[in-house]
């Protein structure tokens, strides 16, 4: 059990972690790991988690135990204009375990409210303040407003009832057809649908980016008229998993320059997925040896990646819905390589551009003056 403290007039560490959801408490267990002094804050240190965690296999760090991967597929699909095979390794992550794994024995927890972070110091709405040679900001960014979101109205079914949904795949990582009650000027939604674990699947109808995103009760509407007409009719006492998060991280105000942040509260978000929590994982280390040394966190390399992505992440919002299975379709025809260095390539600019300029001329002419209207405008 981790030690947990009372608030005190003045604490100190050599680390001062914010937050304790995915990111934070990696970064957390293995600063701890690697020997550093580490306090971490948050209001409610001990909850679990509930949301479901996917991840890219090839994205998850060699530190983290079998245990906490849930179920896997080689054999994901994406269903755009037709079905296209992904020829990568696709895991969902199960949520117990992975906060099991992340040990916080070695830090000193403290439940509280963080009313001002800066760089060096953390002040908590008891006028508790905790100062560190470093301070990260890993309270990701449920609840504000403002942003690009993602927002999805999944059930749980078992295996045996959602099984041929999977239509003899492993996953589907998007299915784009039509079949949700949708006219063709309606912001578009997609399903996606994972086993679980042996015994459950998950079939979730998903707003991908929007601004605003789509209520969650217009999804659910859509998920069960889908699911009605591919012969699935829900008895109604399903569990129910709710998806509301940004895919942005809000901008820095003056007195935040230099705060270092982590998790979904930064580039780790992939504006274009919605997708952090592997991303995390996989570069805690690297931020860990960073604060060891006293060596700058970050690098132009991520700045360039993420202006890239963001410059995907306005594409998508301008896109007419029309076009964009279509989108997907280019996206999917290109090299597995390409397509992970999109995914997946934090700090791969080149990949990240190449797989932008290969696409580019495989899409119909008014997707490309879309783009091109994006990029200007963006300038």
């Amino acid at each position: 059990m981790s030690r947990s403290h009372a608030p005190a007039l003045e604490q100190v560490a050599e680390l001062v972690v914010v937050g304790l959801g995915p990111a934070g408490r990696a970064l957390t267990h293995r600063a701890s790991a690697h020997g550093l002094d580490v306090i971490a804050v948050d209001s409610h240190p001990h909850r679990h988690w509930t949301p479901t965690y996917s991840a890219w296999r090839d994205e998850l760090p060699f530190w983290l135990p079998a245990s906490a991967i849930s179920s896997s597929t080689d054999d994901p699909a994406a269903w755009t204009t037709r079905r296209q095979s992904i020829d990568r390794t696709y895991c969902v992550l199960d949520t117990a375990a992975l906060h099991t794994a992340l040990t916080v024995d070695d830090a000193r927890i403290v439940a509280g409210t963080a009313h001002e972070v800066t760089a060096r110091t953390v002040r908590l709405t008891d006028g508790t303040v905790i100062s560190g040679g470093a301070v990260v900001d890993a309270r990701g960014t449920t609840g504000m407003s403002g942003l690009a979101e993602q927002t999805a109205y999944g059930v749980i079914v078992p295996r045996e009832l959602g099984e041929p949904l999977l239509e003899a795949g492993g996953a589907w990582f998007m299915d784009w057809r039509c079949d949700n009650g949708t006219d063709p000027g309606d912001v578009p939604s997609f399903l996606y649908a994972v086993r679980l674990n042996d015994e459950s699947i998950l079939l979730e109808e998903t707003c991908l980016v929007g601004m605003p995103a789509l209520e969650l009760r217009t999804l659910q509407k859509r998920l069960f008229t889908r699911l009605r007409g591919r012969g699935l009719v829900l008895s109604g006492s399903e569990p129910v998993e709710r998806v509301r998060f940004p895919v942005q991280s809000p901008p820095r105000t003056s007195t935040e320059r230099d705060i270092v942040r982590f998790g979904s509260r930064s580039s780790m978000m992939h504006p274009a997925t919605g997708y952090s929590v592997a991303a995390s994982l996989g570069a805690v280390d690297t931020l860990v040896d960073a604060l060891r040394h006293g060596r700058r966190v970050g690098s132009l390399q991520i700045w360039a990646v993420q202006r890239l992505r963001n410059l995907g992440l306005r594409t998508a919002l301008d896109l007419d819905p029309a076009l964009v299975p279509q989108f997907f379709a280019s996206f999917f025809d290109l090299p597995t390589a390409l397509q992970a260095s999109y995914l997946s390539g934090r700090s791969d600019p080149v990949g990240t551009m190449n797989a932008m300029v290969r696409m580019f001329p495989t899409l119909p002419m008014a997707a490309r003056v879309a783009i091109a209207r994006t990029v200007v405008g963006s300038r």
